[in-house]
Formats: C-alpha cells, structure tokens, sequence
C-alpha cells in the first residue's frame, strides 16, 4: 500500500539547476529525493506543483511524496529537515488523500519578484538591483497589460516543449512601491519557461521609458523576439505561493527591508 503527503517547503534555488531532477545537476527535486531515501529507509517518489528555473527560490512550494512506509507527518517533517541542506526547509508535512496531486489539483501559482533601488551586500541573493532611476506609474500601467487570457509565445523560452500550450490565464498583477523595494506578484494558472522573468524585465524597461503599454500589447499579439531580449535575472524571483480550492493569498510585500538590513 502507498501513502501519500503533501509538502509545503521553502528554498533558496541559488546554487541549483532548478526545481527538476536531473542527471548531472544539483536540482531541489533531487535533493529532496535522496534526503527523503535516506530517511525512510526505501524508496520515495516526490513530484512538484511547479518547476522553478535555476537559481529561483520559493517560498511556498507545494510536493507531495508516495511512499510505502506510514509515519507521522510531524516526524517525517523532522527527519526529512535533518538531512536536507540548510537551503532547503520542509515547513509542513500533510497526510493526503491517495489521488492528490501536487501539480494537477492546484488551481493557480503565484511568483513575486523583488527589484531594489539601491546596491546591497546582504540581499543580492534575493533582489534584481537596479541602478537606474523607475518611474513607477509607468511600470504599473505595463505590467497591467500582461492580466488576462493571452498566447503568451513572445515570453516563452523557445527550448521550451513544442506540445506545451502557450496560452495561459494571468488572473491578476500586482505592484507595490516600499522604500527601497518594488514587489511584483503575478498570479495564474500556470506559466512556461522563464516567463515572469520576461514579463517582469519588460515592464522595468517600461519603467526606464523605453516601451509603451501600446508596444507590450503588440508583443503578446503578434510574435515578437523583442521580451528574451530583457530577461530578468532569476535571483529576484519567488514561487511565492501554490493555491488549491479556498485558498487567498496574502497581502503582498517584500521579504526584506533593504534599509533594516543596513541597521
């Protein structure tokens, strides 16, 4: 008989190849795996709700593990955690029903993105500095474009899987100024590779004056190369949240203070 758990884990994705299990790469699937082997003794399969990029991190990423062994979920938190490194924390263990799954039942994703006004020492890790001055009104009006159902073929990656659908649902962006920070959060039904990272990197040359919402209109109607032209380092990027029925996400607002930071 297989049991199954729903994980909910956070990682800082810096020094990996991404979420997806690879051979010759450090991935957090991968990891995940082998801590989980080590600590329940058999094997153990853990499948994703998304699949970051590398060096993406997460916040609230959402696995769930099969597996033939029963444990208590607190104790298969714990022992899963005692052998994980640091970069990678298991936050909650679930028992789950045995038809869950963590990719198929979730019903959208919601990915932050941390751009800072000034250089940092501490948060580099974590926020897409940029040195220029972003006029904000102007950003807001681009990245207000993007809501909605569009073929989203100009913002894909084109290594990408030629039977994956290119039209996704962004159910809502939102962007927030806060003294050294500007947070991003776009949320939808799914996204292709490295999709919110050109979504977000045309909307900061927006923000620079170099596109209209009239130019970002005619790059999602019409196929344009034009958006891999401004990909947005993945370093401020978080799989912020994985909602299934019922749940909200919170109010949004960076994870650091730049101005705390230099206290």
């Amino acid at each position: 008989m297989a049991y199954k758990y729903k994980l909910t884990l956070e990682y800082d994705g810096t020094n990996y190849s991404g979420w997806q299990k690879q051979n010759n790469a450090k991935s957090i699937q991968g990891t995940l795996i082998a801590a989980a082997q080590k600590f329940i003794g058999s094997p153990a399969d853990i499948q994703g709700a998304g699949r970051t990029d590398a060096g993406v991190h997460a916040l609230e990423q959402v696995a769930h593990l099969e597996s033939s062994r029963k444990m208590n979920p607190e104790t298969l938190r714990i022992g899963l955690n005692d052998n994980l490194p640091s970069s990678i924390n298991i936050l909650r263990v679930d028992n789950a029903p045995p038809r869950f799954h963590a990719r198929h039942h979730a019903v959208s994703r919601s990915y932050l993105y941390l751009i800072a006004r000034r250089r940092t020492a501490f948060g580099k890790r974590y926020v897409w500095w940029i040195k220029d001055n972003l006029d904000f009104k102007k950003m807001q009006r681009a990245i207000n474009v993007f809501s909605g159902f569009h073929d989203f073929s100009s913002f894909a990656d084109k290594r990408m899987d030629k039977d994956t659908s290119t039209e996704v649902n962004i159910e809502s962006v939102q962007m927030k100024e806060f003294a050294d920070i500007i947070a991003a959060r776009v949320t939808g039904s799914h996204f292709l590779w490295k999709m919110v990272r050109r979504i977000i990197g045309i909307t900061v040359e927006a923000g620079r004056g170099k596109f209209t919402s009239g130019d970002i209109e005619q790059m999602i109607n019409s196929r344009s190369d034009i958006p891999a032209q401004y990909t947005a380092p993945p370093s401020g990027l978080f799989l912020e949240k994985v909602l299934y029925e019922g749940d909200t996400l919170p109010e949004i607002k960076p994870l650091i203070y730049l101005s705390d930071l230099a206290k």
